[in-house]
């Protein structure tokens, strides 16, 4: 059993205190009366004036708190300062907006925390914005949305001012320390469209992700392509040794121009591995259906194979069948080779962990599904707000990519102990 936080707890104690003041005899009375006088709407104007008297007589309890004497008592006689009248605000609160009495006090030293000085949002409006944006609405969307359900007008100016609350979070994101020993690293990006100097170009957003030596999975960064690959690259690597990384076993990637030689520079130790399926992807795009099994059956033989020997003459056989036909796909596999055979070296129990970059694909995936809604972004940092607020809601859910385990990760740690002797630390 756990333990209830303290909100929690607060919420239980609310909830028995309004069923002591009110019994389910008065509270039937109060929604009758309020559906006879007005339907659903005379239910709302109902939950209204009750959320308004909560927090009136809320800001009168501060106010008793602030001044240390109650309301009309004389020992507030000499004290120094006193109540000094109401002000009135409108508020918007999840079940619409709600005119509210502030107290104030004659030295205007009174700072209320249930209705904070100078806001205008209550409640959970600010979090159900930066909800509805994680998951891809654009600004017009939440707008016309917050209107609806809960009559709270927000321009889309506000909207983009609630979502810059997460700036300093991406910079605290982006900066922390990281782990000093990544066994794996997958690297994969989606591409973008993000307007530049006054022109929409078509920009790719790239995700590291590193599993730990516990074989948990972390997301270590987000970056969008500004400069040419070469350079980018560079900086990108330079950024993970800043904040701690000193040693990567295996990079997993896919055509990425640039990364292969940026990580060697970086991590001359590191092993850069291509995405057998992507390699299988790609040329099967030059396959046609009537052909895609038997195609299939002999790639098979080729990245099943248990030896390097043994994939070379796989290819050679594979050329020899399918060569003439499909030129294109024979080219494919002869074109990754170099970056594929490292796969060729290790066991079962690690070829399975390095097979595929689908884990970093399926999170671009969601990521994609978040972009298309918009024609375009207005610059580097709106993508990136969105796509760290989109990873951070996977992550959050479901377990998430970020800190979770990898399947037969123990037996592939063994593996790559024995391979990679004095690389992966063993306390």
């Amino acid at each position: 059993m756990t333990e209830n936080t303290p909100t929690q707890a607060g919420d239980s104690a609310a909830g028995k205190a309004l069923a002591g003041a009110l019994s389910s005899e008065a509270l039937d009375a109060l929604v009758k009366d309020a559906y006879a006088n007005g339907g659903a709407l005379g239910a709302q104007e109902l939950l209204n004036r009750m959320t308004k008297a909560v927090l009136e007589r809320s800001l009168e309890t501060e106010m008793t708190h602030h001044l240390g004497y109650e309301k009309g008592d004389p020992a507030g006689a000499g004290s120094g300062n006193s109540r000094n009248g109401k002000s009135t605000k409108t508020v918007s609160t999840t079940n619409g907006p709600i005119e509210v009495a502030v107290p104030r006090d004659r030295n205007g030293s009174f700072e209320p925390a249930i209705v904070p000085k100078r806001a205008r949002r209550l409640g959970n409006i600010d979090e159900a914005i930066l909800s509805l944006y994680s998951r891809g609405m654009t600004t017009r969307d939440i707008e016309s949305h917050l209107h609806e359900v809960y009559g709270v007008n927000a321009s889309r100016e506000l909207i983009s001012n609630v979502t810059e609350v997460v700036v300093d979070e991406i910079a605290l994101w982006q900066s922390r320390p990281l782990d000093e020993v990544y066994p794996i690293l997958y690297v994969d990006g989606l591409r973008l469209r993000i307007k530049d100097k006054g022109v929409v170009t078509t920009k790719v957003g790239y995700l590291a992700l590193g599993v730990d030596v516990e074989g948990r999975k972390h997301a270590l960064g987000l970056w969008i392509a500004d400069t040419e690959a070469a350079k980018f690259w560079a900086k990108v690597l330079t950024d993970l040794r800043n904040r701690g990384v000193k040693d990567i076993v295996i990079a997993c990637c896919d055509g990425l121009t640039g990364l292969p030689d940026a990580i060697r520079s970086a991590f001359p130790d590191t092993v850069i591995q291509t995405c057998v399926v992507h390699v299988i992807r790609n040329a099967m795009r030059f396959i046609s259906y009537s052909d895609r099994k038997k195609v299939a059956a002999g790639m098979r033989d080729i990245y099943t194979a248990p030896t390097l020997e043994a994939a070379e003459i796989a290819l050679k056989n594979f050329d020899k069948e399918f060569g003439t036909q499909y030129p294109a796909a024979v080219q494919v596999w002869q074109h990754a080779w170099n970056d594929f055979t490292p796969f060729l070296d290790y066991p079962p129990e690690l070829r399975r962990v390095i097979y595929t970059t689908n884990l970093i694909e399926n999170i671009n995936f969601q990521l994609r599904k978040l972009t298309k809604n918009r024609g375009h972004f207005d610059s580097d940092a709106a993508a990136t707000k969105l796509l760290y607020l989109g990873l951070r809601n996977i992550t959050s859910h479901r377990g998430g990519p970020s800190g979770t385990g990898t399947w037969g990760w123990k037996q592939a740690l063994n593996t790559l102990v024995t391979l990679f002797p004095n690389r992966i630390p063993l306390h």
